[in-house]
């Protein structure tokens, strides 16, 4: 199986990236952590991404506040799936690194998640590597299933009380 990359631009994002890293072990994905930036280790960032492919990877998760370049640096360099993870910051609340993050030039797409949303962008590679794996594909449509059946049970709690 392929792994996912999340690269974080600061040890800062951990808090929300611990996130992704908690759904890939529930699913059993393989993953490896990086700290690199686009603004600070523009080369690693470059070599790490010109080689993904050849290093087992097949989805990267980018996760970066403020100016939050990161992913877009990463998706100019790759022809892997990249998926941005906007950070929110003290500054503006984590607006400044969703529009970095979603405003991408023709040609270098970005996936972009919620602000600070890690968990859909940990599932939103799982689907990505579940296009050509169905062990993957059936733990998604089990907990698509185990989802359902609990927002079904809190409607029934609610009935009771209320009808």
């Amino acid at each position: 199986m392929k792994k996912v990359a999340i690269i974080m631009g600061s040890d800062s994002d951990l808090p929300v990236v611990e996130k992704a890293i908690d759904v890939f072990k529930q699913y059993q994905v393989p993953f490896e952590v990086h700290i690199y930036s686009a603004h600070r280790t523009p080369d690693k960032t470059r070599d790490f991404a010109v080689n993904a492919r050849k290093n087992n990877i097949g989805v990267i998760i980018a996760a970066a506040g403020k100016a939050a370049h990161l992913a877009g640096a990463i998706a100019a360099n790759t022809t892997l799936p990249v998926i941005g993870i906007p950070i929110k910051s003290s500054t503006l609340d984590g607006l400044d690194a969703l529009l970095s993050t979603v405003q991408m030039p023709s040609g270098v797409p970005v996936a972009t998640v919620a602000i600070d949303g890690a968990q859909n962008s940990a599932i939103l590679a799982i689907q990505m590597l579940a296009i050509e794996d169905e062990t993957l594909a059936q733990k998604l449509q089990k907990s698509k299933e185990e989802n359902e059946q609990k927002i079904l049970e809190k409607d029934s709690k609610i009935l009771e009380k209320y009808n």
